[in-house]
């Protein structure tokens, strides 16, 4: 399904990481596209509430849980710039839908990094 917001159409997710080679772009490809999917589920499931899209953005968190590991393969780790700037993309994500009211640390609240 592609994507019809145009605020995350025109988005560059993870631009900061891209302009530091601690970051490997293949690792961040894979996280850019977590965010991509959540974009899509959130257009297709319309959630209603926070609580709906924290239940979405939690899933996406998970899965940057186990992106640590393609991190750590490749030399690098979701460390305080990484955590900041996929933070900040989950809150443009929140911002983008019109869940203005979001709490940044509600949609990661699962993270582990």
């Amino acid at each position: 399904m592609p994507i019809s917001n145009q605020q995350v159409t025109a988005h560059s997710f993870l631009r900061g990481l891209y302009k530091d080679d601690y970051f490997p772009d293949h690792v961040l490809d894979l996280g850019k596209l977590i965010l991509l999917r959540l974009c899509e589920r959130i257009e297709a499931e319309r959630p209603a509430d926070p609580t709906a899209l924290y239940a979405l953005t939690r899933a996406a968190t998970e899965e940057f849980n186990a992106l640590e590991a393609e991190f750590e393969a490749a030399g690098s780790e979701i460390e305080t710039v990484a955590r900041e700037e996929i933070a900040g993309d989950f809150w443009f994500i929140a911002h983008a839908y019109g869940f203005t009211d979001a709490d940044v640390e509600e949609l990661i609240a699962t993270r582990e990094w």
